[in-house]
């Protein structure tokens, strides 16, 4: 159809109060607009602009959802559309604004931001994904800090993120475990970055890193130990000052209040286990292990007095302590003991055999049904 059929059939169509019509209207405009023999010098100009915003907002009021769809995906791409008219389907429901919060050349730095301050999680999170998103729009998702928007610009390959923007999102990481597996993947991400990575990623994730950036694994894994040392001594070496040599059940109870200020203060992580059992403090590594899993006492009491260290195992893997620390675990458990939980080196093969890739959350599930068995 050629544009004096096409202009004809508009004009039809703008005398007809019916609302298919109107909404056949709308979309008849959008593509004279288009038509590649059109003139995009008129189109682009500001007083054709001003027209084509009139008219579009007042029919784009009228129009049924299943129109603004369609308008939508035309309008994605299109340098002449009216900004006004842009803005307003962005901020529509989000199977609207998706196509144009995602391509739009029409949409600034300005109004993305607004979209961030004004609009809903879904919206936030098509900005994040943006192509090419600029610095200023990744500063106001830094600033926000929405968790699933910060893993979205994470996995923005193409957003134009800086090694300083990088680095926060790797220290928020720490909190944030969603951001770790498309941080690990970023193709911005560097050799120093990655080794402040390594601290809060699983062992897959930290294998990925090791070959990716041929990090020294064994030195990091140090690193990571005199930390988990140093973090957790500071505040435990003053608490356990209040652990004098008391009667049986005042010691019991000064510990439970250690574990739980431990806790409060996030200070109770899997790194603490693994030093108390060294210290020879075995009742500490049960109330310990208890709280972090949130297990019941009697629960871990049992495991380790089984014959079955896959039920220790299972209890550790569900707090996050990784399969290649679980041996020495068993072992000092065991001197501690009286070498228990049993079953010998057959028994704790079968023990990491069991957690190889168990998450933690699937632990434990795992534990509390076998457990119940026991």
């Amino acid at each position: 159809m050629s544009v004096v059929a096409k202009t004809e059939a508009i004009l039809n169509l703008a005398r007809s109060r019916a609302v298919h019509d109107r909404e056949q209207l709308l979309l008849g405009i959008v593509d004279l607009c288009e038509d590649d023999d059109g003139d995009r010098a008129v189109v682009s100009s500001p007083a054709v602009q001003a027209l084509l915003s009139s008219i579009f907002m007042s029919l784009v009021v009228e129009a049924e959802r299943d129109i603004r769809i369609r308008l939508a995906e035309k309008l994605a791409s299109a340098t002449w559309a009216p900004a006004a008219l842009i803005n307003v389907l962005a901020l529509d429901d989000i199977e609207i604004a998706r196509p144009i919060i995602a391509a739009s050349p029409i949409l600034q730095d300005q109004d993305l931001i607004r979209l961030l301050v004004d609009a809903t999680i879904e919206h936030q999170i098509e900005v994040a994904r943006r192509p090419r998103l600029g610095p200023p729009v990744i500063a106001e998702i830094l600033r926000q800090s929405e968790p699933a928007v910060l893993t979205a610009l994470a996995g923005n390959a193409t957003a134009e993120v800086t090694h300083d923007d990088l680095g926060a999102l790797v220290a928020l990481s720490e909190k944030v475990v969603a951001l770790r597996t498309p941080l690990s993947r970023h193709p911005k991400l560097s050799g120093d970055l990655a080794r402040a990575l390594y601290l809060w990623v699983g062992q897959a994730l930290r294998q990925s890193l090791v070959a990716r950036f041929e990090l020294d694994a064994a030195a990091l894994d140090a690193a990571i130990a005199q930390s988990v040392r140093e973090t957790h001594g500071a505040l435990a070496q003053g608490l356990e000052l209040e652990l004098p040599r008391l009667r049986e059940d005042e010691q019991a109870e000064m510990e439970r209040r250690l574990i739980a200020k431990l806790d409060v203060a996030g200070q109770l992580r899997p790194g603490y286990l693994l030093r108390v059992l060294r210290e020879h403090r075995l009742s500490l590594f049960i109330g310990g292990l208890t709280t972090l899993g949130r297990f019941e006492p009697s629960q871990i009491q049992r495991a380790i007095e089984s014959d079955r260290p896959e039920l220790l195992a299972l209890a550790c893997a569900g707090v996050g302590i990784d399969r290649s620390v679980f041996p020495t675990i068993l072992t000092l458990v065991r001197e501690l003991n009286g070498g228990r939980p049993g079953g010998g080196a057959e028994g704790a093969h079968h023990a990491q055999t069991t957690i190889a890739s168990l998450s933690p959350d699937i632990a434990q599930v795992a534990f509390r049904k076998a457990i119940e068995k026991a």
